[in-house]
């Protein structure tokens, strides 16, 4: 079930409501087991045969954990600790990564045997990364559970089970025991409304009218075909807003549904394109993930603690495996390992600047424009690996973005270049007659771009308009504590209330609901680009 689809909008998501309100007046259990099922219900929608897999795994490590939380030595503990994130992680690498391993063996060893491809269950690397933290943070007794319900939900609550954030138990199982969840409060569902209408807008509006100038780019290119110039870097800044304006439409709506059901879950997007350089960049781009692979992969490696030739190949281990969580293919292989030469880099030149005597992490006036310029380059760069089918596809896209495939203008275009156009010719562009439909395809990707860059770059992001109404970042967390990797904490940035909770406010998100659902009974329902990981 979609969070855009009519069926959630309509029907699952007021009766849960209603549902749950109603049932936490007689019994808080009787609220959580309703939140539960449904949450259950939501996630087998149309794939009832998942129920059975996520239930196995919370059986599993609800009971493995009550196992890390006798009194016995330290050595089995953290012997059964591994053994349990053996097993989450052979679940997840069986489904995951089963006919990426045969096909690359396949190919290696130039056979073609016939093998079922097996189906990627919805949100099972989610899942699993989570539950893998609550076994960790159980064994070193960060937190202790013997409610089974509280744990299901803990790991199934519908709002960010399929793509997140990947949250944390001590930060969410101690608000299933605070009596002022299951009371409903006027505010809290304004709020989360507000949150979630700005989510769906993003999706439907933004992120699903992007999309078709995507999947032509990347498509031919897999089918052999090099793109131009003009072509590429088109193609190529459309997929970097939809991805932008879908995975930070999810995270918005996510805590937005959570925010109805009094319950508050982190930010997990915080405007990544603003970022001054990659570091900063995975500060805010899905800053659950991030956290995770620093607390539970990057700091046990060893961090930035054994000097800077071990902090390197700890940053691309981390990165590698990061981008391999991402999804079962070379591309992201490369993806994560391109973002861990950047992130080496870029702690070279932070220490090249402090031993100038400069502040790398409170750039100014146009050093910060310029740093904020080629970090957005990079990341777009990257995206290109990260979206293309295969490594030759991604390569041949980079290739026309550098324009060694020529260049290809319109040619009405061209005619409205005058003397410009002998500038064009003399660099080797081409002046081809175009389709109506093929220019307006060609031209929209850069209209798209002029439109979206100063809103990613100026406005305020959802967090920072709802800031007077507790919307969580990591830093501000209930006990969470300080982590000693500065170069991975997330900056504090000050928020100031914009958003009221009043008439005028209401009405502007009415505006904003009707147009987005007209856009979504005009437009075919797509998934969220994060489901596929």
């Amino acid at each position: 079930m979609l969070f855009n689809s009519p069926e959630f909008i309509f029907f699952f998501l007021p009766i849960t409501l209603i549902l749950f309100f109603i049932l936490g007046k007689i019994n808080n259990k009787l609220a959580i087991f309703l939140l539960l099922i449904a949450s259950l219900f939501f996630y087998s929608w149309g794939k009832l045969e998942y129920l059975l897999l996520i239930s196995s795994s919370v059986l599993f490590n609800y009971f493995w954990g009550i196992l890390l939380e006798r009194e016995i030595l330290t050595h089995q503990k953290k012997l059964y600790l591994g053994i349990g994130i053996l097993v989450n992680l052979g679940l997840l690498g069986y489904f995951k990564y089963s006919n990426f391993f045969l096909e690359s063996t396949n190919h290696l060893f130039n056979i073609s045997p016939a093998f079922q491809k097996i189906a990627l269950p919805l949100g099972i690397s989610f899942f699993t990364f989570q539950q893998i933290g609550y076994l960790a943070d159980t064994c070193y007794g960060k937190v202790k559970v013997h409610n089974f319900l509280h744990y299901g939900l803990f790991v199934c609550f519908f709002p960010q089970l399929v793509a997140g954030p990947i949250v944390n138990s001590q930060d969410i199982l101690p608000q299933f025991n605070e009596e002022y969840t299951y009371k409903f409060n006027i505010e809290d569902l304004a709020i989360g409304m507000s949150i979630f209408t700005f989510g769906l807008f993003k999706k439907i509006v933004i992120a699903d009218s992007l999309s078709v100038y995507v999947a032509p780019l990347f498509n031919n290119a897999t089918w052999g075909i090099n793109p131009t110039l003009f072509e590429a870097w088109g193609g190529a800044l459309a997929y970097t807003f939809q991805l932008y304006f879908d995975f930070s439409g999810y995270s918005d709506m996510a805590i937005g549904l959570a925010r109805m059901f009094r319950i508050k879950l982190p930010q997990n997007f915080n405007s990544p394109y603003k970022a001054f350089c990659i570091i900063d960049f995975w500060r805010r781009w899905h800053i659950s993930l991030s956290n995770f692979l620093r607390d539970y992969l990057y700091i046990p490696l060893g961090g930035n603690r054994n000097g800077t030739m071990r902090r390197d190949f700890n940053l691309m281990t981390t990165m590698l495996l990061g981008g391999l969580w991402h999804g079962a293919g070379w591309t992201f292989v490369f993806w994560g390992g391109l973002h861990g030469i950047y992130l080496v880099v870029n702690n070279y030149w932070h220490s090249f600047l402090k031993n100038l005597g400069h502040n790398p992490d409170s750039p100014k006036g146009f050093i910060k424009v310029v740093g904020v310029a080629i970090t957005f380059t990079l990341v777009v760069v990257s995206w290109v690996i990260f979206r293309a089918d295969s490594i030759s596809a991604a390569g041949a896209i980079l290739r026309g973005m550098a324009g060694l495939n020529g260049m290809m203008i319109p040619e009405t275009i061209a005619n409205s270049l005058w003397s410009i156009r002998y500038m064009f010719t003399t660099i080797g562009a081409n002046f081809t007659y175009y389709s109506a439909q093929a220019e307006y395809n060609f031209i929209m990707p850069f209209i798209w771009t002029i439109l979206l860059l100063p809103v990613i770059w100026f406005l305020p992001n959802t967090q920072e308009w709802m800031s007077s109404f507790e919307i969580k970042s990591e830093q501000t967390q209930i006990n969470k504590e300080p982590q000693p990797e500065p170069e991975n904490l997330i900056s504090t940035i000050p928020y100031k209330p914009i958003w009221q909770l009043n008439i005028g406010y209401g009405i502007l998100i009415g505006c904003i609901l009707f147009i987005t659902l007209k856009f979504s009974f005009a437009l075919p329902q797509t998934n969220f680009l994060y489901f596929n990981f």
